[in-house]
């Protein structure tokens, strides 16, 4: 609102000015009329002309006020400017012939009235004033001197007056023309920072970092859209005392203000909210309000385990070489062992131990090195209806499946998507591999099932099996780096299928299956997912 006002104000200002310049014609003509109406007509002496004398002061003093009036409106701004200054120029000639006693004060009046003017007007409009004023000066004159028989005043006088009517329009003009560029500046300045005003506001209002702004009396102030989101508020979390709010936020302000040292552990300041670090500082020096940012710990928590995905990713690479050469000899040489016709049925079935580490070993040196290959997606429009069926087949064949089942349940129309078919092969790969092996009751063969269904423009693909499914606490961590219930697990498949599905615009997400079972289920676009609806 005072960004509003200041350009409010700034673009009254020709109406004042319009206004103003009224004001002093009216003045103007209301001195000529006391000099004809009012006991001071006797000191100047007598008028030339009285009628004429009480014409021109009763008729200026009317258009004067007409011109005040007709100045509110600045849609003829130019034309009242020019029209009145042509005005004056007229009455105070008609003034100065009628009033030969006081024509040298009239004539000094006019000079505020051909100076105003050309402040308001362009150049030549204000030029053309000047010149105007100059030659009702010089006309009087010539009349007065014909009339009269002999000069009313000298030449010099007259000389002085036209040349100081010229000057002043020149004058005029580039005061106004130094006014208009400054309001112009001030314009521009004024819309840039009422610009800055609104960006610093969408800044504040959209950080993930929670701000609040509270008073000595701890009332919250102002609240940004993360802080009343933490706080369980909603919009109105403004205006409320932070003691009811965040009791223990609270504590730690005080302990805070009171120059204690304060608890730094994450806290939590609504059951169903993320844990919180708070950190306060003082909004200006001489101020009681406080500046309390709450940031999300989670978000913390995630650039660390980036970090350090990243970091263990590159020490994998490096380590890549030194441990697969040594792995696929023992493999090789377990290999070369189990042909051998010396050995004895116990030693073979040390040898398929080792066999069976090794392939373990690998796979695990496999999902490391997923972390580090973060390939670029290059997405494809495929059918997802064909590229499942196939799936289904290829796996079968390079797996042996004897009891266990896989199967494919896609509808009769093609199913498009927008997706790299090497990311949709590995990620389809890992959720098949934990659904045969995690899901399955005991004593059962795992049935899974691969289902394709479209949804408005997105296309989905369904991982489901009739297991044990998953338990409430386990499932928030299904898809955290590290984390596994199996002790032979790398706890990295899912998440690596997660990244998988971020490279190519598409979510991956566990939807629990009520009759038993899980279902993980990938969304991925359409080929017009871009469109609007």
């Amino acid at each position: 609102m005072p960004n509003a006002s200041l350009i409010d104000r700034i673009e009254s200002i020709p109406r004042r000015e319009l206004y103003f310049f009224g004001l002093y014609r009216t003045l103007e003509a209301g001195i000529i009329a006391a000099l004809v109406f009012s006991p001071m007509a006797e000191l100047i002496g007598a008028p030339r002309n009285p009628g004429l004398a009480s014409t021109v002061a009763v008729a200026y003093l009317v258009v004067a006020v007409v011109l005040l009036v007709l100045g509110r409106n600045e849609r003829w701004f130019a034309q009242l400017v020019f029209g009145g200054a042509c005005i004056d120029i007229l009455a105070a000639s008609l003034a100065t012939h009628a009033l030969p006693t006081v024509a040298a004060g009239i004539a000094m009046m006019l000079l505020f009235n051909v100076a105003a003017a050309s402040m308001l007007l362009p150049l030549r409009q204000g030029l053309v004033v000047a010149l105007l004023a100059s030659a009702a000066l010089v006309g009087e004159y010539i009349l007065s001197s014909l009339a009269d028989g002999g000069a009313p005043r000298t030449l010099a006088e007259l000389s002085m007056f036209v040349t100081s009517y010229l000057a002043l329009a020149w004058l005029g003009y580039r005061i106004g023309q130094r006014a208009r560029s400054s309001q112009q500046l001030a314009e521009k300045r004024t819309a840039e920072v009422a610009n800055l005003v609104e960006i610093n506001e969408l800044v504040i209002r959209r950080m993930r970092t929670g701000v609040l702004v509270v008073d000595a009396d701890n009332r919250i102030t102002l609240a940004n859209e993360a802080a009343a989101l933490l706080l369980g508020e909603g919009s109105q979390a403004a205006s409320m005392d932070l003691n009811q709010i965040a009791p223990e936020l609270a504590r730690r302000l005080q302990r805070w203000r009171n120059g204690w040292q304060v608890d730094e552990t994450p806290m939590q300041l609504q059951p169903d909210q993320p844990e919180v670090q708070p950190r306060f500082a003082r909004l200006l020096a001489d101020s009681d309000l406080t500046l309390v940012f709450l940031d999300d710990t989670t978000v913390v928590s995630r650039r660390a385990e980036s970090l350090t995905l990243a970091a263990l990713g590159r020490f994998s690479a490096s380590l890549a070489h030194e441990i697969r050469n040594p792995l696929a000899a023992i493999n090789y040489a377990a290999q070369l062992l189990e042909e051998s016709r010396n050995i004895d049925e116990a030693d073979r079935r040390l040898l398929q131990i080792i066999h069976q580490q090794c392939q373990r070993t690998n796979g695990i040196v496999e999902s490391v090195l997923g972390l580090a290959r973060r390939e670029r997606a290059n997405p494809e429009n495929l059918d997802l209806c064909a590229f499942v069926r196939r799936f289904v087949d290829d796996y079968r064949l390079t797996l042996s499946i004897e009891t266990d089942s896989l199967e494919a349940v896609v509808p009769a129309q093609p199913v498009p998507a927008m997706v790299d078919p090497r990311h949709l092969q590995q990620l389809l790969t890992a959720l098949v591999h934990n659904a045969l092996k995690y899901g399955r009751l005991m004593d059962e063969p795992a049935r899974v099932r691969l289902r394709v269904f479209q949804d408005g423009r997105n296309a989905f693909v369904d991982v489901l099996d009739r297991g044990p499914g998953i338990a409430e606490g386990v499932a928030a961590q299904l898809f955290r780096p590290f984390f596994t219930t199996s002790e032979h697990g790398t706890g990295l498949g899912l998440y690596i299928a997660r990244e998988l599905c971020r490279a190519n615009q598409a979510t991956l997400e566990y939807v629990p299956v009520p009759g038993g079972g899980a279902c993980f289920r990938v969304a991925m676009q359409g080929p017009n997912a871009i469109l609007p609806p």
